[in-house]
């Protein structure tokens, strides 16, 4: 038990320190194989390893799609275009709600937050200057519009955090919508009212908006051109349709919206091939990122003492959804990654949650809607997607991360365990 508890401390403070998680999680699976008794090369070369290929082997087919996909939205003005157009119809004076529902919009279209981030950063930047906004509330609004429900809760999403769970549950995108609804409606709502409280306290304050001293992506103008804001949600539209009511598999579903990018914005065809070699080469570091993680959690679940986690938190309560929540949201929290500590929990617990639903009568749609909102309610400090918003912000810690974790970590935490109760009374 103590080589486990000293290899989660381990990943966890190297990942906070800015350590790489592809060199971070085989450091901590070594530790724990060496204080387990375990052979370091045999459990590296074995155990290891085969939970690292086994993530990618089944889901580096979206990963690939969906950052092509992302990138020829940005780099066709496409997500921009999306974002001026919700920005303009919400007004400049609401600028929060702006961001927020831009954000929202493109990552439930099949945007990488990533992308989105890069996309809409400079757009945010104008709207707060408009509005006299702090820019201390960027990084929080952009957390809850691109990290949290549209990942996680919304039904239907094509995140892989939505897509994850299909396979051990044997469930749909659109699996728990009652419960999904509802903890968009507490994410969305209550995370809002939050950050419009907040620019409230800084005005009154008279902290205000101040221009950046650092950001790491240029300003961007008017001037520069930008697709019809119509043909522009064309291809959202198109993976959305596709893989919730023609039931298409996600491959296909996002393949199709990267030819419907291709084809309305033909005429700008000479970015098709870099665009596309620089989203497969951001989806290598994607998956490999997770998959990272993942090879950690297969080392873990064959040390020992694992068996009496396990035990523990199948019989800490005796609804399993609070056993799955609590084991995802752990893991996404200690790995700083959603889909990565999901892909930990339910690759060592998934078959043993789903047997238990069986057994008990249990819908498999509430515990694939439980695990994804589990995963997202985990953005500490060390969360890589946070990690990338400061850098791309220039904002730290310090100045941001009291609302990130009110918006990004409380809240969500509220809504699962609203979905929770709702899973268990049956409305799913």
């Amino acid at each position: 038990m103590l080589s486990i508890i000293i290899g989660l401390i381990l990943l966890m403070a190297l990942a906070y320190l800015g350590w790489s998680i592809i060199w971070v999680a085989p450091l901590a699976a070594g530790v724990v194989a060496i204080l387990s008794g375990l052979n370091v090369f045999d459990t590296y070369t074995g155990t290891y390893m085969e939970g690292l290929v086994g993530f990618v082997k089944n889901w580096f087919p979206i990963f690939l799609l969906g950052a092509v996909f992302g990138k020829l939205m940005e780099d066709t003005g496409s997500a921009r275009s999306v974002a001026k157009k919700v920005t303009q119809l919400i007004g400049k004076k609401r600028a929060i709600l702006g961001v927020l529902i831009a954000s929202a919009l493109l990552t439930y279209g099949g945007v990488s937050l990533f992308v989105v981030v890069f996309a809409i950063y400079p757009i945010a930047l104008e709207l707060f200057r408009e509005a006299n906004v702090t820019r201390k509330l960027l990084v929080p609004t952009f957390a809850l519009g691109a990290f949290t429900f549209t990942m996680t809760s919304m039904p239907g999403t094509p995140q892989i955090q939505n897509l994850i769970p299909m396979q051990y549950f044997h469930t749909s995108p659109t699996s728990g919508v009652i419960v999904g609804i509802v903890s968009t409606i507490v994410m969305a709502v209550g995370g809002y009212l939050w950050l419009a409280f907040r620019a409230k306290k800084f005005a009154q304050k008279n902290d205000v908006y101040t221009e950046p001293t650092h950001t790491s992506i240029p300003a961007q103008t008017d001037e520069e051109e930008t697709p019809n804001w119509l043909l522009s949600l064309i291809p959202l539209l198109v993976v959305v349709v596709l893989l919730n009511i023609v039931k298409m598999q996600a491959i296909y579903a996002l393949l199709l919206g990267i030819i419907s990018i291709m084809v309305i914005h033909f005429k700008h065809y000479s970015k098709f091939i870099s665009s596309i070699n620089e989203g497969g080469k951001g989806s290598v570091m994607a998956i490999l990122n997770t998959s990272a993680a993942v090879g950690f959690g297969a080392v873990i679940a064959i040390v020992p003492a694992f068996d009496h986690i396990t035990s523990w938190l199948l019989h800490v309560s005796s609804n399993p959804l609070v056993a799955e929540a609590l084991s995802v949201q752990i893991m996404a929290i200690i790995t700083g990654s959603a889909s990565g500590g999901m892909g930990i929990a339910l690759t060592t617990l998934g078959k043993t949650f789903y047997h238990v639903a069986q057994v008990t009568g249990l819908s498999p749609d509430a515990l694939h809607r439980i695990a994804a909102v589990a995963s997202g309610a985990s953005i500490f400090p060390n969360n890589g997607a946070l990690l990338t918003l400061l850098a791309v912000t220039g904002l730290s810690h310090k100045e941001t991360y009291k609302d990130v974790f009110v918006v990004a970590f409380l809240i969500p935490t509220i809504a699962l365990i609203i979905g929770i109760i709702l899973g268990a009374i049956g409305l799913v």
